[in-house]
C-alpha cells in the first residue's frame, strides 16, 4: 500500500491531466467580457506555468546536446529509458502550484491588485529567501533522508540514476506540496509587507526554477576560477558538481541552493570543491574515447526533431509523424539551412555495452541532399573528416548508415578506404549482417522469391545466397549486363536459379518479395493475396494492401546488458537498431581487424549471423513470436 500522499491526485487521468488547467483558461476567457482583476491572475499563472515548463524543458535540451556538453558531464553514464519512463509526468509540480497559487488569491485577495514593479521587493526577497527558504528546505530535506520518509517519499527522486533538469521536478505530491510552501513564502512574505509586485513574482520563480534545473544538470558550467577569485560565493551557490554529490552519495550537500547550510549543519561533503575543479579544468579536454561510432545522417525535417536533445520523451519513442511537432517544421528547415552552410559531424547520443562505449554520430545532411548530384562532394567530404576524426581519436570500429554508404556516392565506403590505406579505425557499411537479417526471415520452404533492387549490393548477396539454396530468384532489372555480371559469380549449376524479368507482372504468382526498391501502391497490386512483404529500402515502403503481410526493415535488438540507451533509433522500437548499425556492433565484438566495404562477401554472411546471435544481438521478427 502506498504511503499517505505520496501518489498524484490525479495520477490516473494520464495525458487528461492538463484539463485541469480548464477553470484557468475558462477565467482568462470570460475576462474578455468582464473586467475582473482576478480573472487577470488566472492568465498570470498560465504564462508562469507555460514560462516555467519551457524553461525546464530548454536546460533539459541543452543537457542532452552532447555535442557541446559532453566534455562536461558529472555522471558518464547514460539516461535509460526506465528513467525516461519514471520521468514521465515530471511536470506534476507545476499543475499543483498553479492549484495552490488560485487558492492562496482566493483567501487573500488583496494579492490581486499587486502593481507592475516594486524596486523595494528585490531586497525583501533575497533577505526572505535566505533566512526562511533556505534554512526550511535543508531540515525538510535532511528530515526527508530518514529511514521511512526516504524509503516511502524521497527514494523516487534519487531512483534517477543521471540527474537531468527535469528530474528536478520527479518527486511524491508530498515532497511537491512542501515545496510549494518554500517557494511561496517568501512570494507571500514580500506582499504581506508591501513590497510585492507582478515583476517580482516573475522572476523569483523562474531564478528558483533555473538554479534547480542548474543543480540537477549533470553538466558543469561554472568555472571553477570564480571561487577561486571570490571564495566565499562558494558558499553562496551550489554547483551541478555540488547537487550531483549529493545524488550520488546522500548523506551530504542537502542544502537548496546555498552550500553555506550544509557548512552550518556539518553535512558539507569536503570532496565538492575539489570535485568542482577537477570537472571544470578537464572540459578542455576529450572525454573516453569510443570502441564503436554508427555515423548516421538525418532523414527528413520532421525526424530531424526526434533526437533527445529536442523532446527527451519523444526521442525515446519509435518516430512517427506527431500533429503537434508540425508548427515547428519552419525551425527545423532553418536548422537544415544553417547546418549546410557551416557544420560537421557531431554527437548524438550513446551507450555502454561490455565496458565499450557505443556512440552515434551524425553527418549535418538530409535525405534528400543525397540526391543532388552538386552535393556530393560535401557529403563525401563530412563522411571522409568524420572517419579521420574518429581514426585520430582511436576508435575502433565506424559503422556506415543508410545512404552514407551509398553505392554510387562512395562505393560502399570503399572510396575512404582505398584513399586512405593507412587507417587504424575499421570502417564498416554493415550491410553483410542486413543480407543475414532478411534471409533469415525467410522461411525454408520458400522456393521463389521476386527480388527489386536486385542489382544493388544487398540485393546481388541476397540473390548469390538464396540461389545456392536451391531457391529461384526473379531478379527485377532493365540491365541485362548487370544481371550476367551477377550470374557469373554464382556457380554454374546454380545459374538456372538466377531469372531476370524486367516487369512486376512475373511476380504475380509470387508470395515472397524482397524490396530493395522502393514501390508504390500500383505495383504493389500486381502481389498475389497473402504475399510478405521483406524490405530493405529507405524509407520503408507504405503498407497498402489489406491482405497481404509487410516485414519491418532489417534490424536487431540489442543484448539486454545494455546500458544508458535511452532514444530510439528512427523508426525502431526500444533498444532496436538498424541491422547495419548491428553489423558496426557485431565488428567491433568479434575484435575482426578488417573492413567491410564495398560488395558484400556471401562467404561470410553466415558467419557474421552467427556471431551476432553468440554475443546476444537478436532479430526483431524472433521478439514478435
Amino acid at each position: 500500500m502506498a504511503a499517505p500522499l505520496s501518489a498524484w491526485p490525479w495520477e490516473m487521468l494520464g495525458i487528461f491531466k492538463y484539463m485541469l488547467y480548464g477553470p484557468f483558461v475558462a477565467k482568462v476567457w470570460d475576462s474578455r467580457y468582464q473586467e475582473a482583476i482576478n480573472n487577470s491572475w488566472c492568465l498570470h499563472i498560465l504564462v508562469i506555468c507555460m514560462l516555467r515548463g519551457l524553461l525546464y524543458l530548454f536546460c533539459n535540451a541543452y543537457s542532452n546536446m552532447l555535442f557541446l556538453t559532453r566534455n562536461r558531464r558529472i555522471i558518464k553514464q547514460g539516461v535509460d529509458f526506465k528513467q525516461i519512463d519514471r520521468e514521465w509526468n515530471w511536470d506534476n509540480f507545476i499543475l499543483l502550484q498553479a492549484i495552490v497559487a488560485a487558492l492562496v488569491l482566493q483567501i487573500l485577495p488583496v494579492l490581486e491588485t499587486l502593481p507592475v514593479w516594486n524596486p523595494k521587493g528585490i531586497i525583501a526577497i533575497i533577505l526572505l529567501h535566505t533566512a526562511v527558504s533556505e534554512p526550511l528546505y535543508y531540515c525538510i530535506h535532511k528530515w526527508f533522508h530518514g529511514d521511512y520518509l526516504f524509503n516511502h517519499y524521497h527514494s523516487l527522486h534519487h531512483s534517477s540514476a543521471v540527474p537531468q533538469p527535469i528530474t528536478a521536478g520527479h518527486g511524491t505530491f508530498l515532497e511537491n506540496l512542501l515545496l510549494s510552501a518554500v517557494i511561496g513564502i517568501p512570494i507571500l512574505g514580500c506582499c504581506m509587507i508591501g513590497c510585492g509586485s507582478i515583476s517580482l513574482i516573475y522572476g523569483y520563480v523562474l531564478i528558483f526554477d533555473f538554479l534547480r534545473c542548474l543543480g540537477h544538470s549533470n553538466v558543469e558550467i561554472i568555472p571553477h576560477q570564480l571561487f577561486e577569485r571570490i571564495p566565499f560565493f562558494r558558499y553562496i551557490l551550489s554547483t551541478p558538481t555540488y547537487h550531483s554529490l549529493h545524488h550520488k552519495e546522500m548523506d551530504t550537500n542537502y542544502c537548496l541552493f546555498m552550500p553555506l547550510f550544509d557548512a552550518l549543519g556539518n553535512t558539507l561533503n569536503t570532496k565538492s570543491w575539489e570535485m568542482h575543479k577537477k570537472i571544470s579544468q578537464d572540459s578542455g579536454k576529450n572525454g573516453r574515447v569510443p570502441d564503436f561510432v554508427f555515423l548516421a545522417h538525418v532523414v527528413d525535417m520532421s525526424s530531424a526533431m526526434h533526437v533527445p536533445f529536442v523532446l527527451r520523451t519523444i526521442a525515446s519513442l519509435p518516430y512517427t509523424t506527431r500533429i503537434y511537432m508540425l508548427p515547428f517544421l519552419p525551425i527545423s528547415f532553418v536548422v537544415m539551412l544553417v547546418m549546410w552552410a557551416k557544420s560537421k559531424t557531431f554527437l548524438i547520443s550513446f551507450y555502454n555495452l561490455r565496458d565499450r562505449l557505443h556512440q552515434t554520430w551524425s553527418v549535418p545532411r538530409f535525405g534528400f541532399q543525397y540526391f543532388l548530384p552538386f552535393a556530393a562532394e560535401g557529403i563525401n567530404k563530412q563522411i571522409e573528416e568524420a572517419i579521420l576524426r574518429a581514426d585520430r581519436l582511436g576508435v575502433k570500429v565506424i559503422s556506415l548508415a543508410a545512404l552514407n554508404k551509398n553505392e554510387a556516392l562512395n562505393g560502399g565506403g570503399m572510396l575512404f578506404v582505398n584513399k586512405h590505406p593507412n587507417l587504424k579505425v575499421r570502417v564498416v557499411h554493415g550491410n553483410t549482417l542486413t543480407a543475414a537479417v532478411i534471409l533469415n526471415d525467410i522461411p525454408e520452404d520458400v522456393t521463389e522469391v521476386f527480388l527489386t533492387g536486385a542489382t544493388s549490393k544487398l540485393g546481388r548477396a541476397i540473390a548469390l545466397y538464396l540461389c545456392r539454396k536451391g531457391v529461384r530468384v526473379l531478379m527485377l532489372t532493365l540491365s541485362t549486363e548487370r544481371f550476367r555480371t551477377i550470374q557469373k559469380e554464382a556457380p554454374v549449376d546454380c545459374h538456372k536459379y538466377l531469372v531476370q524479368v524486367t516487369k512486376y507482372q512475373a511476380a504475380q504468382n509470387c508470395k515472397t518479395w524482397i524490396v530493395g526498391k522502393w514501390i508504390t501502391p500500383r505495383e504493389q497490386n500486381f502481389a498475389p493475396a497473402g504475399t510478405h512483404f521483406h524490405q530493405f529500402v529507405v524509407p520503408p515502403i507504405l503498407q497498402f494492401r489489406r491482405n497481404c503481410t509487410y516485414g519491418d526493415l532489417a534490424a536487431m535488438k540489442l543484448p539486454e546488458d545494455v546500458e544508458g540507451l535511452g532514444s530510439c533509433e528512427y523508426t525502431m522500437g526500444r533498444g532496436v537498431v538498424h541491422a547495419c548499425h548491428a553489423g558496426g556492433v557485431v565488428h567491433s565484438l568479434e575484435g575482426w581487424n578488417h573492413h567491410e566495404v564495398g560488395a558484400i562477401n556471401v562467404e561470410r554472411i553466415d558467419l557474421v549471423w552467427k556471431a551476432a546471435l553468440k554475443h546476444g544481438l537478436m532479430p526483431v521478427s524472433d521478439i514478435k513470436k
